[in-house]
């Protein structure tokens, strides 16, 4: 039963919470790795299973998995990074998606990968004020966020909450919304309040 529970936490922490029935085809994935390129993490479109057999590598290191600050304090950061979200967003969209691209940002390594995530690129579309909703050519689109925007700006912290900060009050502006909205991203979340202080602060969590 506790194996059970740390298998679930495990699997939430890194956002496969939906996939915790399947022990037998995690079992597999740990049990290859990702050393090899062959190996089903790597092969799966869904990246998320890929960073989890990279924490979780008993394929390379054995018993030894359990002991890394990646491993345990790490989990325990995603987890508390991934409730969060679920339960910010759950309120607003505009939170849920500010905590999305906050969190993902740094992975960024051209604007393709923007286009292909649709919750980063409803944040880019909005900042940048490109259409949204309308069938665009690809090539067209990633060269024009490349033009407006700098990709390698989204490793550095500090850029990334000046560009969330424009989210927000882009956002704001286009919804309308009153006290209570998307303020919460700027300090005005009544009862729990979820300022961009507390976005930045975020960054200081292990991805």
């Amino acid at each position: 039963m506790k194996n059970d529970r740390v298998f679930k936490f495990a699997m939430k922490s890194f956002g496969l919470e939906d996939m915790d029935y399947a022990k037998a085809f995690m079992k597999k994935m740990l049990s290859e790795g990702v050393e090899s390129r062959t190996a089903m993490a790597n092969r799966l479109s869904d990246k998320r299973y890929g960073e989890f057999v990279k924490v979780f590598n008993f394929a390379r290191y054995g018993e030894l998995t359990t002991t890394f600050a990646a491993t345990g304090a790490g989990t325990v950061d995603r987890y508390v990074r991934q409730t969060l979200e679920e339960t910010a967003g759950a309120q607003n969209e505009g939170v849920r998606l500010a905590l999305y691209f906050q969190r993902k940002a740094s992975s960024v390594t051209s604007a393709y990968a923007l286009l292909g995530d649709p919750a980063m690129l409803k944040v880019v579309q909005t900042v940048l004020g490109l259409p949204v909703g309308q069938r665009t050519d690809v090539d067209a689109t990633a060269k024009l966020i490349e033009q407006r925007m700098k990709i390698a700006d989204l490793k550095n912290p500090e850029k990334v909450q000046k560009l969330l900060q424009r989210f927000t009050a882009v956002w704001d502006a286009k919804t309308s919304v009153a006290t209570g909205s998307v303020d919460q991203i700027s300090g005005g979340f009544a009862g729990g309040g979820m300022s961009l202080d507390l976005l930045y602060s975020l960054q200081k969590l292990r991805r």
